[in-house]
């Protein structure tokens, strides 16, 4: 996928994410309130909150695809692992948040204190709706992260999936209370807030990989071994480091070459070495050769 390519489907996922969120925070926050669900207001709460980092993200999707400059020679694509490190703080506030308030309903109900008397059924129909809605998004941005390899856009893929078993807890915590157990719907509630974290932990986690340069270390030294062998003139491949630059990767290589050769054959060698690299490596912006000679006497 190319640049231009790649830049649209990711804005166009990001778009398309955030207006399904506006339409689903005021339904689920409008009807959770009035139709005395806790946990159908948790669900909203948390689609509001999507609302918020989906503004952020749009944002910091735009800025990665900046093109490089004298201050950052290999672009601006590592945003797109800051704006994954934002939707994860967003998350994870939002998770405890929504725990502490299910927390505090259910607590109130279990002492007599509340007057909580069950959901309404049009709450059960709006969560079923924001069930069948988030499967579609799930799949949709799931393969748009993949086909883009945009950690900002696999982050919010990861928030999709999860509002779909936040959505599904409102659902069976708003149908078991209104058939008289009533302290289900705010346990349903701690529980989507739960779900939340889990998914707010793995996308800290991936976007932290990102921004500590986290490769494939073993996976791609074989890969670059493989590739480089049968390379005629190439005694010895002695290191291989590779930099992540958001999606892309760029990579340092020290090599030893027959010390026999001449200067121009060995840079010949550097040269396919290189051409073989940037053919076959996944996402390789850049590859930066080392060659050194290697004495052939015994």
């Amino acid at each position: 996928m190319d640049s231009k390519q790649r830049t649209k489907s990711s804005n166009l996922a990001v778009n398309i994410g955030l207006i399904t969120n506006v339409i689903l925070s005021g339904l689920k926050t409008g009807f959770g309130i009035f139709g005395h669900s806790p946990a159908l207001l948790a669900d909203g709460i948390n689609s509001t909150s999507d609302v918020a980092y989906y503004v952020v993200i749009a944002f910091m999707v735009r800025m990665a695809h900046k093109p490089a400059d004298d201050e950052h020679p290999y672009g601006h694509t590592q945003l797109e692992s800051i704006g994954a490190l934002l939707v994860a703080a967003f998350v994870i506030t939002t998770a405890v948040a929504i725990f502490w308030n299910s927390i505090n309903a259910l607590f109130d109900l279990i002492n007599g204190v509340s007057d909580f008397a069950g959901g309404s059924q049009i709450t059960l129909y709006v969560a079923l709706f924001t069930v069948f809605l988030k499967i579609i998004l799930s799949i949709y941005t799931n393969y748009v992260g993949k086909q883009t390899q945009n950690a900002s856009i696999i982050a919010l893929a990861y928030d999709h999936r999860n509002d779909i078993f936040s959505a599904l807890a409102a659902v069976i915590g708003i149908a078991l209370g209104r058939l008289g157990y009533l302290w289900v719907d705010p346990f349903a509630g701690a529980v989507v807030s739960l779900v939340i974290l889990r998914t707010g932990i793995q996308i800290l986690r991936d976007a932290t990989s990102d921004l500590m340069d986290t490769v494939p270390g073993r996976a791609l030294q074989a890969q670059v071994q493989q590739l480089l062998t049968p390379i005629k003139g190439l005694s010895e491949i002695d290191n291989v480091q590779a930099h992540r630059f958001g999606q892309y990767l760029v990579m340092n290589v020290t090599i030893s070459v027959d010390g026999n050769l001449s200067v121009y054959e060995g840079h010949n060698i550097a040269n396919e070495v290189e051409e073989i690299l940037m053919n076959n490596v996944d996402y390789l912006q850049n590859v930066h050769v080392h060659y050194h000679p290697k004495s052939t006497q015994a």
